[in-house]
């Protein structure tokens, strides 16, 4: 049976000797982990699931998660008219898709180059762009689908969306290490199309960047473990945008407390 890290590298098109140094370990112990001569360690099975976008449950279980496909052509809507929340509902559409890369190269733009700024940093600056964006104006902005993991909340389209980039040279990764820990960092290839996002888009994305952009992978994660949609959410499930409405005051962006 083959094993899940060579699936995974292989899907990735990473070599042995790279993922081996993207992990910290020999390429002969990686080698050995492959042909289940050796076991990885917790902390190894935690980056590699960074690195992987998916859970250490799949790691340590050898299963692959189901296919994340991004849809160009279908929508995802909600329940039925009699029982959908009179709150909008969340839609995943092909002019997201695009938001999310002129998003992603603008947060780069801004912030790509910290030293602090690394994909998980980027994962949790994303997650509250949209969730920020969705409670106070109750529309999405990316609209992108959220996972509850160990680190914090999980864009699931982020691989996929990069993967596209890196293909049309619009992004470059770099693989690095950050106060001795391996860190996967991003840079824009191309300047943001500034054009597909109007001001008050901009204005919630900017807000983000100033409050969150200094924080580490450590803080940032830390600091959305306490928001109400990760909270209220079920591990490796997708995070309810509708969740934003019970916030408290230390994550609340809404206006409406300060009319009250």
């Amino acid at each position: 049976m083959t094993h899940i890290l060579t699936t995974l590298r292989q899907k990735q098109n990473l070599s042995l000797e790279k993922l081996a140094d993207m992990i910290g370990i020999s390429r002969q112990h990686l080698a050995k982990i492959e042909q289940g001569k050796a076991e990885l360690k917790l902390s190894q099975a935690r980056t590699c699931a960074e690195i992987f976008s998916i859970s250490i449950d799949d790691i340590s279980a050898g299963k692959l998660p189901k296919e994340e496909k991004l849809n160009e052509t279908k929508e995802i809507v909600g329940p039925s008219e009699t029982e959908r929340d009179p709150r909008p509902q969340i839609t995943v559409r092909p002019e997201n898709i695009q938001k999310f890369k002129e998003v992603l190269l603008y947060i780069l733009e801004k912030v790509g180059a910290r030293p602090n700024v690394g994909k998980t940093v980027l994962f949790k600056l994303l997650y509250f762009i949209d969730f920020d964006f969705y409670e106070k104006y109750e529309e999405q902005l990316i609209g992108a689908t959220y996972r509850k993991e160990a680190y914090g909340p999980l864009p699931i389209e982020f691989s996929q969306i990069v993967t596209l980039m890196k293909r049309d040279n619009e992004l470059q990764e770099v693989h690095g290490n950050h106060f001795g820990k391996d860190q996967m960092k991003f840079f824009p290839l191309r300047k943001p199309n500034l054009a597909l996002l109007k001001g008050h888009e901009l204005e919630m994305i900017n807000d983000v960047i100033r409050r969150h952009g200094d924080k580490n992978a450590t803080e940032i994660s830390d600091y959305s473990h306490r928001d109400i949609p990760w909270r209220a959410g079920k591990m490796h499930q997708e995070l309810e945008y509708e969740a934003v409405f019970y916030r408290n005051d230390e994550f609340s962006v809404s206006e409406d407390k300060d009319e009250l």
